[in-house]
C-alpha cells in the first residue's frame, strides 16, 4: 500500500509519493499491461517524467507520462492516466483487476489507485474537453483539446465504456448501448511528435474529402516548449461485420472446397468486392494528393536523391539480415521452401543491379503521405462498402520515418501482398488440401492471386486517369510497384523465418515473382546479354 499525508488534489507536489510509485509499484504493474512494449527488454527502472492534471466532474485525474529505462537502447515514454477511487465508493466494483494499480492511503482517505480509463468521470472529462476545444494550463505546458469536423454539435456529455480488447493502445466508446457513436483511442506509447494517425485522419476528413474512414472528431495533445505529444484521438464509430482479411477468407472457402475436385471457382461478387477496394484505395490516395495544400507535411514531393538513398539503405540492411537468417535456418525449411530460398539467394546479383537502377533511373512520378501499413486487416467491411482504419504507419518504424512520403504504390504493394498471403495461407494450411502435391497447389494459388491482383490494380489505377502527376506512365508504375513489392516481401520473410517457418514459402514466392518481372525488364532493355546472370528457375523443379 502507498501511504502519504498528502490528499489526492494536492498530490502533484508530493515528490516522495511519485518516487515511491515509480520505484515500488510501476515495474510490476507495467509489465502486466498489454500496452507496455518493453517486457522483453532488460529494464533498469521507471520514472515519472511529467504530471499533468485533468479536472473532472467530481475532482481531478492525473495524466502521468512515465519513462521506461533499459540496460541497452533508448528509453521509452508511456501515458498512464491515474484516478483515485475511495474504498467506500460503489464505483470500485466496476474496476477490473487489470485496472487496479495499488491500494493507497492519501491523507485521511483510503482507496485504490486505478488506470483512469476505467473511471467514467475521467472518460467524460476527456470527451467534454475535446468537444469544447478546451486548453488546460499546467505547471509545465498545457493540455490542448481540439474539436474535429466529425463531432456533432449536440454531442458533449454521453455514456461511455472501455472496449474489452487488450492492445498497444486503449479504446473507449461513447454513446448509448443501442447507438455507440464515437471511438476514442488513447495512445499509450508516446513520441515527441504529432502522431501520424491524427495528422492523416484529420487531413483526409477536413481537406482530402475522403469519406471512407472513421471521420476525425478531435484530438488531445500535451504541449510543452516546442514539443507536441499526441495523447488521444476521437473518431466516428463505424458499424462493420468484419475486417477484409476475414471477409476474403470467407470468399476463399468456396475456392478451397473446389480445389480437391480440380475445379476453379470464383464468384462474381468476389471480383466486385476486390474492384471496390481498389477504387476506395485510389480515392484515398487522391484525397492525400493535394498539390495546392498549405500544409507542407502533405505537399507532394519528387523522388529526390535523399529519398532514394534512404530507401536503398533500408532495403540493403533488410536484405543482409534476411540472407543471414535464411542461411542459418535453411535446414528447417520444407523442400519447396528450400528451392525457393536457393533461387532467391542465387539472384542476389540481379537484385543488387535492380537496386542500383532505382538509384539512377529517371523517375518523374511524385511522392505523398500514405497509409504506410496497408493490408486487408486495415479495412473494415460494412454491409455494402469498406472503411479504412489505423493510419499509424509501420509499427517498427520511427515516427519520423512513418511520415516520410512515398509513392502511393507502396500501399498498393502492401495490399497485393496481403491478397497473396490470404490465398496461400488458406490453401497450404487446410485439411481439405492435405495430400495434394505442393507444386500443384502453388499453381492453383497463383491463378487465383493473379486474377485478384490484376482486378484490384486495374480498379485502383482507373481512379486516377492517365496521365496523372502521381504516375508518369505505365513503365514507371510497373517499375515502382516492383520496388515496393520486393521490399515488402523481403520484410515479411524475417517474421516468417523467426516465428512461422511453415509459412516461409509465401514471402519467398512473392520475392521470386518480383525477380521474374525484373528479369523481363532487363531482357527488354538489353536483350539476352550473356554477361547478365539469369534467374535460376531450373532450381524450382522438385525433380
Amino acid at each position: 500500500m502507498l501511504q502519504t499525508q498528502t490528499s489526492w488534489p494536492q498530490l502533484a507536489s508530493d515528490a516522495a509519493f511519485w518516487q515511491t510509485l515509480s520505484t515500488d509499484i510501476l515495474p510490476a504493474y507495467a509489465n502486466t499491461c498489454r500496452w507496455f512494449a518493453g517486457k522483453a527488454r532488460a529494464q533498469t527502472g521507471f520514472s515519472i517524467e511529467a504530471i499533468t492534471q485533468l479536472p473532472t466532474a467530481d475532482g481531478l485525474a492525473y495524466l502521468l507520462i512515465i519513462g521506461a529505462h533499459y540496460t541497452e537502447g533508448e528509453s521509452e515514454q508511456y501515458l498512464l492516466p491515474l484516478a483515485f477511487i475511495s474504498a467506500n465508493s460503489s464505483v470500485l466494483t466496476d474496476i477490473p483487476d487489470k485496472g487496479r494499480i495499488t491500494t493507497a492511503q492519501l491523507g485521511s482517505e483510503s482507496g485504490v489507485l486505478v488506470d483512469a480509463i476505467y473511471d467514467a468521470d475521467f472518460r467524460s472529462a476527456l470527451f467534454l474537453g475535446i468537444a469544447q476545444n478546451r486548453v488546460i494550463e499546467q505547471a509545465e505546458g498545457q493540455i490542448a483539446c481540439f474539436r474535429g469536423r466529425g463531432l456533432a454539435d449536440s454531442d458533449e456529455i454521453m455514456p461511455s465504456r472501455v472496449l474489452p480488447v487488450d492492445s498497444s493502445n486503449s479504446a473507449m466508446v461513447f454513446g448509448t448501448p443501442m447507438h455507440e457513436t464515437y471511438f476514442l483511442k488513447l495512445y499509450r506509447k508516446l513520441f515527441e511528435q504529432t502522431n501520424p494517425e491524427v495528422e492523416m485522419v484529420a487531413f483526409l476528413t477536413e481537406e482530402g474529402g475522403f469519406e471512407h474512414i472513421p471521420a476525425f472528431c478531435g484530438s488531445v495533445v500535451w504541449q510543452q516548449n516546442h514539443a507536441v505529444i499526441t495523447l488521444g484521438m476521437v473518431q466516428r464509430m463505424v458499424p462493420n461485420d468484419k475486417d477484409s482479411w476475414n471477409q476474403t477468407g470467407d470468399y476463399l472457402n468456396d475456392f478451397l472446397y473446389a480445389v480437391p475436385n480440380r475445379l476453379f471457382a470464383i464468384k462474381e461478387d468476389v471480383f466486385d468486392k476486390v474492384e471496390l477496394l481498389g477504387k476506395r484505395t485510389g480515392q484515398m490516395h487522391c484525397g492525400l494528393y493535394r498539390p495546392h495544400t498549405k500544409d507542407p507535411a502533405f505537399a507532394p514531393e519528387p523522388f529526390t536523391d535523399d529519398y532514394r538513398a534512404f530507401l536503398i539503405r533500408r532495403f540493403a540492411d533488410l536484405l543482409d539480415r534476411r540472407y543471414a537468417l535464411l542461411v542459418d535456418n535453411y535446414a528447417k525449411l520444407d523442400p519447396q521452401a528450400q528451392r525457393l530460398a536457393w533461387v532467391f539467394m542465387e539472384a542476389k546479383e540481379m537484385i543488387d543491379a535492380f537496386v542500383e537502377e532505382f538509384r539512377t533511373r529517371p523517375i518523374h512520378s511524385l511522392r505523398i503521405r500514405i497509409h504506410g501499413d496497408y493490408h486487408l486487416g486495415q479495412v473494415l467491411a460494412t454491409e455494402k462498402d469498406f472503411v479504412i482504419i489505423d493510419f499509424e504507419g509501420e509499427p517498427e518504424s520511427t515516427i519520423a520515418d512513418r511520415k516520410i512520403k512515398h509513392s502511393p504504390l507502396k500501399d498498393v504493394a502492401g495490399m497485393i501482398r496481403s491478397y497473396h498471403y490470404a490465398v496461400s495461407a488458406k490453401l497450404f494450411n487446410a485439411s481439405e488440401t492435405e495430400g495434394i502435391d505442393p507444386d500443384h497447389l502453388q499453381r492453383v494459388s497463383d491463378r487465383w492471386f493473379y486474377l485478384i491482383r490484376d482486378t484490384y490494380l486495374d480498379a485502383y489505377l482507373n481512379e486516377f486517369g492517365s496521365p496523372h502527376p502521381l504516375f508518369k506512365d505505365n513503365n514507371e508504375i510497373n517499375f515502382l510497384l516492383l520496388v515496393y513489392l520486393l521490399e515488402k516481401a523481403v520484410y515479411e520473410l524475417g517474421y516468417e523465418i523467426s516465428y512461422r517457418p511453415a509459412w516461409v514459402k509465401i514471402p519467398l514466392k512473392g520475392i521470386i515473382d518480383v525477380i521474374r518481372e525484373i528479369e523481363k525488364i532487363r531482357i527488354s532493355d538489353r536483350g539476352h546479354d550473356s554477361d547478365l546472370p539469369m534467374l535460376q528457375t531450373g532450381l524450382l523443379s522438385g525433380k
